[in-house]
């Protein structure tokens, strides 16, 4: 049965199909691929039936186009914005926002992203080292009076990836289960929304990095948690904190969310290159690696649905990380 509520202040159903009409023409309806009788259905769990959701064909080549499209809409004429970010976030910032945007981005961002941020219009700050500088953010915001972004922790972001999972469960509603990424939390906290919304009983789980395991580690607490340091080879899902907004909608929505250690992800990418002739980064194999590994048993002869979340990576840094041998705890 579906249910048209939320009682928790996010968008209900009525909010979501409004906002993924609205989105029409200007981001992508992203392809639900049947994996089905694809050179990738020996790696897929016996008997099971599995759609891949494109959203690395998505505008700027990820979900964040989605959230990140609302964001700006919402601004005042002629606001400018600000955001921190070496990646997706950064992309669909300078796509949406074109000359408006000022990127900071680490040293260690992918020059192919970079340089399409630049043509894009935006301006560009580098930050030494690999991190995203969020105390730069705040500080560069309050001296330029420029309006921050969040790449996650936004109602805008949420409902963006609401959105996501709302063509989803349009396209294939009798799901069993949908395996979505985990970085900051954004996308499977609009993706669980609009999945419970329409399909209660469909189980979504997500899938993050050992070595940035925030969301796993605060629903263990039970409330938001920061992480000491943060290690992966999936830089897209390197959040070193958890959020209240995003969080809590996880918290409610998540059935599950399993870990990764960064040996899973390289055989992942050589995959799907190999199989759909698809070059992706480590966090856009995620799905893949979670569902033809720790949960492939468990979803044996079900109906499921994994999301290809993005894939901006060069093919200097695609060789690097593919070819990676990272050992194992």
């Amino acid at each position: 049965m579906r249910s048209s509520r939320n009682r928790d202040g996010l968008p209900d159903l009525a909010e979501i199909d409004a906002t993924w009409k609205r989105l029409r023409g200007r981001v992508a309806r992203t392809p639900l691929m049947d994996l089905t009788g694809s050179r990738l259905e020996p790696d897929l769990p016996e008997g099971a039936r599995v759609w891949m959701k494109m959203e690395l064909f998505q505008k700027a080549g990820s979900f964040k186009a989605r959230g990140v499209t609302l964001a700006v809409d919402a601004l005042p004429d002629g606001a400018e914005v600000i955001a921190a970010s070496g990646g997706n976030h950064a992309l669909a910032m300078a796509s949406a926002a074109g000359t408006r945007a000022h990127l900071i981005m680490p040293e260690a961002a992918d020059p192919g992203t970079v340089a399409a941020c630049e043509a894009l219009g935006a301006t560009i700050e580098r930050t030494p080292g690999t991190k995203t500088d969020l105390a730069l953010l705040a500080a560069r915001a309050e001296e330029t009076g420029r309006v921050p972004l969040h790449p996650f922790e936004s109602r805008h972001m949420i409902l963006g990836a609401a959105t996501c999972g709302y063509e989803i469960v349009k396209t294939q509603p009798e799901l069993d289960a949908v395996i979505v990424p985990v970085g900051g939390g954004g996308l499977i906290a609009g993706v669980a929304l609009a999945v419970k919304l329409f399909s209660p009983a469909c189980e979504v789980i997500g899938v993050e990095p050992e070595g940035a395991d925030s969301i796993s580690r605060s629903l263990t607490a039970g409330e938001p948690v920061v992480l000491d340091q943060v290690e992966t080879m999936a830089v897209s899902l390197a959040a070193p904190r958890a959020e209240p907004l995003t969080f809590g909608a996880i918290q409610k929505h998540v059935d599950e969310v399993v870990r990764l250690p960064d040996a899973a992800f390289p055989p992942a990418m050589r995959r799907m290159r190999e199989a759909l002739s698809l070059m992706v980064e480590p966090a856009c194999a995620a799905a893949l690696a979670a569902l033809t590994g720790p949960l492939r048993d468990r979803l044996a002869g079900k109906r499921v649905a994994i999301i290809a979340c993005g894939s901006n990576i060069s093919d200097a840094n695609w060789d690097r990380l593919a070819a990676a041998q990272p050992s194992r705890p």
